[in-house]
């Protein structure tokens, strides 16, 4: 009668360190390269706003709370930006008013409609307007475009002459290089960064939502209403963020468009200013504490964008979180 005999366990195999200690040279080399190289972007982000804010304390210092004021007057020693944060932020809600619409009907446009070898080409138009130099688009609107309007503005002025509401957004007098104007510039220019990033998040709606509400009944755009648009909220809200603060930090094509007033008024066809602008254009003449109230002006800008950047960081990390949870 033959005897089983239990085998005792089995021997441990090779050398019993974890894994993390026994990596190649080149993981660990790019583990140190990727962490020096997100330390040194916050190292810079931290230079450039001690260097400056250092510079701008004599604005800081002279004006204090006056700087929320309305009184840029560099002859009389005067500057109170709140004009300049006024017409940056008109000129911004202009573009994003104007490019979110299109920008995500581009999006989706080329994502739920257009067959792909078709879609090829409009993306690739796409992402070369997205790298037109500024200068170039601002020479297009004073040359082309301030010219072409100018009329249209005049024509737009004497009809809501009087009216409650259009008067005195819309009434004479009218100006071609104007509020208006640079924000329809900046609305060019911001198109093609909402646009991509807006059509990356739709691409990420999983096939199987879509087939769901086709499979209940849905039409095209019951899908997009019911499947699409919920899933990529986040992720579109996020891209009107990040385009908002692009069209905010705008320098030389609203410089060139704007006008050069700094005035707070509600007429959109009035001339105005805005903070990139001001900086581009007096920089080169200031001294003294007009040339920190510039710097100030560029303190206060770097601060703006980067709240909007983590509003924008935020509601995409929200998204994606309800996602998670769902």
């Amino acid at each position: 009668m033959s005897t089983v005999t239990q085998a005792g366990p089995a021997a441990q195999a090779g050398p019993a360190h974890p894994l993390a200690q026994r990596r190649p040279l080149g993981d660990r080399g790019f583990q140190i390269l990727a962490l020096a190289s997100g330390l040194l972007v916050l190292v810079i982000l931290v230079l450039i706003a001690v260097t400056t804010s250092q510079q701008a304390a004599p604005w800081f210092q002279a004006e204090g709370w006056k700087i929320f004021t309305n009184n840029w007057d560099p002859t009389n020693n005067h500057f109170g930006a709140l004009a300049l944060i006024y017409g940056t932020a008109v000129t911004a809600v202009i573009a994003v008013i104007m490019a979110v619409p299109v920008s995500v009907g581009i999006a989706l446009l080329l994502t739920e409609v257009v067959p792909y070898r078709w879609s090829r080409p409009i993306v690739y138009v796409i992402d070369l307007l997205a790298v037109v130099p500024s200068v170039v688009w601002g020479l297009w609107g004073i040359l082309v475009l301030v010219p072409w309007l100018n009329p249209i503005y005049a024509h737009i002025g004497s009809a809501v002459k009087g009216i409650w509401v259009l008067g005195p957004l819309f009434g004479p007098p009218t100006s071609g290089a104007s509020f208006f104007t640079a924000g329809v510039i900046l609305a060019f220019m911001i198109t093609p960064i909402v646009t991509s990033l807006s059509r990356e998040v739709i691409a990420t709606v999983p096939v199987i939502d879509r087939e769901g509400a086709y499979a209940l009944g849905a039409t095209r755009l019951e899908m997009i209403r019911g499947a699409v648009i919920p899933h990529s909220q986040g992720g579109i809200v996020g891209a009107v963020l990040l385009g908002l603060g692009r069209a905010m930090g705008e320098t030389i094509a609203a410089a060139l468009v704007i006008g050069s007033s700094a005035v707070i008024t509600s007429h959109l066809f009035a001339p105005g200013y805005n903070m990139p602008a001001i900086i581009a254009n007096q920089f080169g003449e200031a001294s003294g504490v007009f040339r920190a109230a510039l710097m100030g002006l560029g303190v206060l800008l770097f601060a703006f964008t980067i709240i909007v950047n983590i509003i924008a960081r935020g509601i995409v990390e929200r998204s994606a979180r309800r996602k998670r949870g769902a």
